[in-house]
């Protein structure tokens, strides 16, 4: 949006159910500058859902964005108020990054100088004005997912949805952009669904997460509720946890608070699993252990353990937790 221009962006938030036979049955609601992050693991239908909210993958249900159904009737693809991101960027390889960032606005019949006065000012905005006659092709990764992001802003859209946004690029690159783009959502009037695979964006850009799993809502809640009550497996190895579901209960564990031995525990723990070293590798000052049991759990033990232990992927051990170091927390609606 160029500068003193007033945002279009209805008050109204969304309200959808998103069903896609046979891959996603998934109700949300999220309010007016809201960002909400979408996890889950691969094939749980977090890019359908992105999908289905643009309109490019068939769905039933219902979905109602700013105050306006888009399912009854139908709304077009190319009348939907949605400004899109994808993790390959998808520019328009025959256009400069100004005419990228200006066919939204072109599209739905800004003039020319308007469309290109507001492209300049987003191009502005995220440090890469100095680009804006060069083609796709001449821009690095950085440079051409900025261009992306500025197109999907430009127009000021309803529904902001980016799909790993961050994916693919250098850790660097994507901490600045990362700061770049929460500056920008702050200011977002739309609503912003992220999906991502990094808790990282989960606790620094979303107000809100939610989870997805075999294509149903397994969770929703705030960034810190999700990471300090993980309900799927997922979502705990995503913030570092141990989550172990009995009934309507999860208990979970933090890997340090794990004792690895080669014989059965003997003690006060309580519980206590025996299985096989999958993986380990190294996690900050510890090593990090991968165990399959009768299910996989984590552990975080000292490089020095390691070697004494010969922790090695196929190495038969016992893993043990005292009940004073377990979480337990009922099943919560959402």
């Amino acid at each position: 949006m160029a500068d003193g221009a007033v945002s279009t962006a209805s008050t109204a938030g969304l309200t959808a159910h998103i069903l896609v036979p046979d891959r996603l049955d998934a109700h949300l609601v999220a309010a007016p500058g809201e960002v909400m992050a979408v996890i889950g693991p691969n094939g749980a239908g977090k890019t359908t859902l992105l999908r289905a909210l643009a309109g490019l993958v068939p769905m039933a249900g219902s979905l109602t964005v700013a105050g306006r159904s888009w399912t009854d009737p139908p709304v077009l693809v190319r009348d939907r108020n949605v400004g899109l991101v994808f993790q390959d960027q998808s520019l328009f390889p025959h256009l400069s990054a100004l005419d990228n960032v200006a066919f939204g606005l072109r599209a739905r019949g800004v003039p020319r100088a308007g469309a290109e006065a507001t492209a300049r000012s987003w191009l502005a905005r995220f440090g890469i004005a100095e680009l804006a006659a060069r083609r796709p092709r001449e821009l690095s990764g950085g440079q051409a997912q900025r261009v992306a992001i500025a197109r999907a802003l430009a127009p000021d859209p309803a529904l902001l949805l980016l799909d790993e946004p961050f994916g693919g690029l250098d850790v660097g690159v994507a901490t600045t952009l990362r700061v770049e783009l929460a500056r920008h959502l702050a200011s977002y009037a739309g609503i912003a669904l992220l999906v991502t695979h990094d808790a990282l964006d989960a606790l620094t850009l979303a107000d809100r997460v939610l989870v997805l799993d075999e294509g149903r809502v397994a969770q929703t809640g705030s960034p810190q509720e999700v990471a300090a009550r993980p309900r799927t497996d997922h979502v705990a190895r995503l913030v570092g946890l141990n989550v172990i579901r009995e009934d309507d209960v999860f208990r979970s564990f933090s890997p340090s608070a794990v004792t690895v031995s080669l014989g059965q525990p003997e003690g006060s723990a309580r519980h206590r699993w025996r299985g096989t070293v999958v993986s380990a590798a190294p996690h900050g000052d510890a090593v990090r252990i991968l165990v399959a049991a009768d299910r996989e759990l984590i552990a975080d033990v000292t490089p020095a353990a390691t070697a004494e232990l010969g922790l090695v992927p196929g190495r038969e051990v016992w893993l043990s937790v005292k009940e004073t170091a377990v979480r337990t927390y009922a099943r919560a609606p959402g």
